[in-house]
């Protein structure tokens, strides 16, 4: 059934800790901007570049993306990567995804420049450029070249004819978990910088404090 209904993806990855506006403002354009019949949320299970910070357990940051994302009709929640033993791999998760919806269906992996970069830096860059097109997300007057000069020798050759990085301005991209984190951590106000029932969720739960 799903093979059939979506041929075009997006997939945003994250910790989402917490999940945020940014992240919903991101999703809702990439959907709109590229034409996307689907925005898969994929928390987290274990990131394995993300060692150095304990993050909150991964049914709680499901839960919260859930919350965040239940009344929008073109959002969908996955378990895949926090029921999936062992780190969480981008290129595992894009080779899953494949296999559940087909490999004729487009996936688009949705993420802040930055973390592109990072990406790019992984094993066999190549090889994750060849299963999925990359949308990144920037903030308005983001220096684009920084983009350009990581990609790998044989995708900078294509580029121009066929590329496997978009670029999507966001300005509600000044948002960050760790920002939010901070936040509450010194008791200074969030509510409006995640939706409401991410923001009930956190009090309740009294979460980084």
């Amino acid at each position: 059934m799903g093979r059939l209904r979506y041929k075009r993806i997006g997939v945003m990855g994250g910790t989402f800790d917490p999940i945020h506006n940014g992240h919903l403002v991101t999703a809702e354009e990439a959907w709109k901007q590229f034409r996307l019949d689907l925005v898969l949320f994929v928390p987290s299970g274990h990131p394995p570049h993300k060692e150095d910070r304990r993050s909150l357990d991964a049914e709680n940051r499901y839960l919260m993306t859930v919350i965040a994302t239940a009344n929008n009709p073109h959002f969908q929640v996955s378990r895949m990567e926090i029921d999936r033993p062992g780190p969480s791999y981008t290129i595992d998760t894009i080779r899953e995804l494949h296999r559940v919806y087909g490999k004729n269906t487009e996936i688009f992996f949705i993420t802040g420049a930055d973390a592109i970069l990072e990406i790019l830096t992984w094993k066999d860059p190549e090889r994750i450029l060849e299963e999925c097109v990359f949308i990144a997300a920037t903030r308005p007057g983001y220096d684009l070249r920084r983009l350009e000069e990581s990609l790998p020798e044989t995708e900078r050759a294509r580029h121009a004819t066929d590329p496997r990085v978009l670029v999507m301005e966001i300005p509600a991209l000044a948002i960050s978990s760790t920002d939010i984190r901070r936040r509450v951590s010194e008791g200074r106000p969030i509510r409006y910088l995640v939706p409401e029932g991410v923001w009930e969720f956190i009090e309740k739960n009294g979460f980084y404090r």
